[in-house]
């Protein structure tokens, strides 16, 4: 019982600090599901804990948009369904490290981005979504470029968050093999 309290109150507390972080600039969600693919062991978590990170501060960005707190930052728009689709595909990437290691979970860090970049970018443009870019290839690729600023931090935060996830997951597993051995000894 007393496992599964850490474990119900280890995912809240990354739901609410995923949020906040989202909130303020930083949004480790990308790494959030990348972290919760390849340690939760039920996949259905695994989904959950950055898919309701990403509507608490979806509800945050809402509230500070209608009561003027920032502007032109609406939580919910049309679109949005897409950044949750995403984000669950994402943790497939998560699903895909057999071991945690520095060269799997770099790898990942890398490559979900970089995925989440393509498709979402690819999606508004199908979509007509942001600039309505033309339905070309010439149109694609202004969509792709409309994308390039808001890759850079995303790189950033999601390699950032990964090695505090990953770096704080492996540091407590040690720490807690540490314990055992002690005790066994």
């Amino acid at each position: 019982m007393k496992q599964n309290k850490t474990i119900i109150t280890t995912f809240i507390l990354l739901i609410v600090i995923g949020s906040l972080c989202r909130v303020t600039g930083f949004a480790p969600q990308i790494a959030m599901a990348v972290f919760a693919g390849a340690i939760i062991k039920d996949k259905k978590w695994a989904f959950a804990v950055p898919l309701f990170s990403m509507l608490i501060s979806d509800l945050l960005f809402e509230v500070m948009n209608r009561t003027g707190i920032v502007h032109n930052m609406p939580g919910f728009y049309a679109g949005q369904w897409m950044n949750y689709l995403l984000i669950s595909g994402v943790t497939l990437i998560g699903f895909m490290i057999n071991r945690i290691n520095v060269t799997n979970v770099a790898i990942a860090s890398l490559t979900a981005p970089v995925a989440y970049f393509l498709l979402s970018n690819f999606g508004t443009w199908a979509m007509g979504g942001g600039y309505a870019r033309p339905k070309t290839f010439a149109g694609l690729t202004q969509a792709m470029m409309d994308g390039v600023p808001f890759f850079g931090a995303s790189l950033y935060n999601t390699v950032a968050f990964s090695i505090l996830l990953f770096g704080g997951y492996v540091f407590i597993q040690r720490s807690a093999d540490n314990k055992v051995q002690k005790a066994v000894a």
